[in-house]
């Protein structure tokens, strides 16, 4: 009989995350894929995110809408309740054998309280590491509530341990976002007429032939009520450059509706050229994206993890990935106008950096699979003496 693996997905950076732990599950013989869709992913304010994976052949067994509107610590914290109750439901109808939580967003102790509760064993991709904000209370909770622990680096692995976790149970396989970055080394650049094409957005359009720079920052949930002057700071300071930006929209954290205000103003009230705006592209095609930019500006770990293995010069502002391993194509630099631009300038004629397998090798969401499969059976306590 298979084993059903319950994986929640609650925004478009856990997708890239998980994507081909995914494939692996559902092509393994002895693994049954079962999908829940929450948080983020089924907004379409967001996206809508949900509609990539769909395309991208997966299908869906729940959708649960947990979202409180408002963007502040009492939505998140809310959103959470919402959350714990909802999936309590979805899981206990699944009955899945175990349930995958990923990585540190907000959503994600919803899914492992809710899985701990119901005695289904919690497996949590990406714990052990260290970052600003709310992220890192959630991922080391998530760490306590799951018994079996998919992390991406070695010291990440003692961290897990030192933490009182069995050693046995914590398997250092990478970072399948890695995997996918891996693979879009093999695809096309991605060109104008697929870019505006497909994805469409808002604003100039800016030649991605020639040289321009990412921008995608995310609110600090500690620093919710600086949201708006932080990101008027870097987007002040990426139009200082002169050089062409491609703008995101940021995820659903407190402080987004600031962030979000902030973007919206700057973009009336200066009608920036060779500026373009979008709310996400799907993690292989951004990836493609990636390759022919200069280089990446914010807070966004897709600047700290697939940017090292791509090389991609990285400019990370405050404190948003404070403490986390970071290969050297990483300059850190505070919220302020003129730091940042100085940032941008030097990065953007750095070229590329050398490639730097620090989160994984390319092969993690077939490791997981194979170690979902192969083990006699999953730990469903927290801790395991030996007699």
């Amino acid at each position: 009989m298979k084993r059903k693996i319950a994986v929640v997905i609650t925004a478009r950076a856990s997708y890239a995350r998980i994507r081909t732990a995914l494939e692996s599950i559902d092509a393994h013989p002895d693994l049954e894929l079962i999908l829940i869709a929450s948080g983020s992913l089924v907004l379409e304010r967001a996206g809508n995110a949900v509609k990539v994976i769909e395309k991208d052949g997966f299908s869906f067994a729940e959708r649960i809408y947990m979202v409180v509107e408002g963007e502040n610590p009492e939505t998140m914290a809310k959103s959470v309740g919402l959350g714990i109750v909802e999936l309590t439901t979805a899981l206990s109808r699944l009955k899945p054998d175990a349930v995958i939580s990923i990585a540190d967003r907000f959503e994600t102790i919803a899914t492992s309280i809710a899985g701990s509760y119901l005695n289904i064993p919690v497996v949590h991709i990406q714990g052990g590491e260290i970052t600003g904000s709310i992220d890192e209370k959630v991922r080391h909770a998530s760490t306590k509530f799951a018994t079996l622990h998919f992390v991406c680096t070695e010291l990440a692995r003692q961290r897990v341990i030192r933490m009182g976790e069995d050693g046995r149970f914590v398997y250092n396989v990478g970072c399948p976002s890695i995997d996918l970055a891996i693979r879009s080394l093999s695809l096309p650049p991605l060109g104008n007429e697929e870019l505006y094409g497909r994805f469409g957005g808002v604003g100039e359009t800016v030649d991605v032939a020639s040289d321009f720079i990412i921008l995608m920052q995310h609110p600090v949930t500690t620093e919710w009520s600086s949201a708006y002057a932080q990101m008027e700071s870097s987007l002040e300071a990426a139009y200082a450059t002169g050089m062409p930006v491609l703008a995101f929209w940021p995820n659903i954290d407190a402080g987004a509706d600031q962030v979000s205000k902030a973007i919206r103003v700057f973009r009336e009230r200066v009608k920036p050229l060779n500026w373009h705006f979008f709310k996400n592209l799907p993690p292989e095609d951004f990836l493609r994206l990636l390759q022919r930019c200069k280089c990446i500006v914010g807070n966004s770990s897709v600047g700290i993890r697939e940017c090292s293995l791509l090389g991609v010069p990285t400019v990370n502002i405050g404190d948003r990935q404070a403490g986390r391993e970071r290969g050297k194509n990483v300059v850190d630099v505070d919220h302020t106008v003129d730091k940042i631009r100085i940032g941008i300038e030097s990065q953007a004629r750095v070229g590329r950096y050398a490639r730097d397998q620090l989160y994984g090798t390319g092969d993690a969401g077939k490791k997981i699979a194979s170690i979902l499969a192969s083990l006699p059976s999953y730990p469903n306590e927290k801790r395991f003496i030996d007699s």
